[in-house]
């Protein structure tokens, strides 16, 4: 299946790529929207490209944006069919990232926002071969009990403003209470004051996150772990 999802990418600082760091965004918005992180984790990162495409379909709450998948807020059932249906465009467009990096999901990250958080979690969790880790903000794991479809047990971080209302906060535990039991290790940071959004230790720690995930090694000023 090709691929039929695009976005923006910066190359690697270093001019050569060994890890490949794909931002999903949140519904309403596009790749614009998260692409410039990778600017801010560069240092730490210089080896990766970023590439964060637009979703596949017009949002249909915001005429300008894009989403992974449909929402109406009023049927329970959306977001398992929707990660399910998107899925495999998400796969296809990885997969010819990949290829033309030549790389292979061992240098893999998905960084999600919301909506690409599910889209991170449910993908991620179901590549042929684990990626190297996977971040989320302001997300929830769609439908955990098919969690056992899970193909690998990649290193998860998850972050979550304590004053979220889109997402509310209950959705980090219930993720991260999945997780436990499905034997898939997770940690977790809490923003405070912070609403349906990225603060600037949230960037901090998922950038570091991402070092450490990406190169097995732990630069100055990475968090407690």
């Amino acid at each position: 299946m090709a691929s039929t999802i695009d976005g923006p990418r910066i190359a690697p600082k270093s001019g050569k790529a060994k890890h490949l760091v794909v931002f999903l965004h949140g519904y309403g918005a596009d790749g614009n929207d998260l692409v410039e992180i990778g600017r801010q984790w560069q240092d730490w990162l210089p080896d990766a490209a970023f590439v964060s495409p637009h979703a596949p379909n017009p949002c249909g709450m915001s005429p300008m944006g894009r989403e992974w998948f449909p929402l109406t807020f009023r049927d329970p059932d959306e977001r398992r069919r929707g990660v399910i249906a998107a899925r495999p465009g998400l796969d296809a467009f990885l997969d010819a990232e990949l290829a033309h990096l030549g790389l292979d999901d061992s240098a893999l990250a998905l960084v999600g926002f919301s909506q690409g958080t599910m889209m991170a979690l449910h993908s991620g969790l179901r590549r042929r071969r684990p990626p190297a880790g996977i971040l989320g903000y302001s997300g929830v794991l769609v439908a955990p009990e098919l969690l056992g479809e899970a193909t690998g047990k990649p290193p998860i971080f998850l972050i979550h403003g304590d004053s979220d209302e889109v997402i509310p906060l209950d959705a980090l535990f219930m993720t991260t209470d999945a997780l436990t039991t499905a034997e898939i290790p997770s940690q977790w940071h809490i923003s405070p004051g912070l609403a349906h959004g990225i603060d600037g230790e949230g960037l901090r720690q998922g950038g570091l996150f991402l070092a450490h995930a990406l190169t097995g090694r732990t630069p100055e000023g990475m968090p407690g772990r």
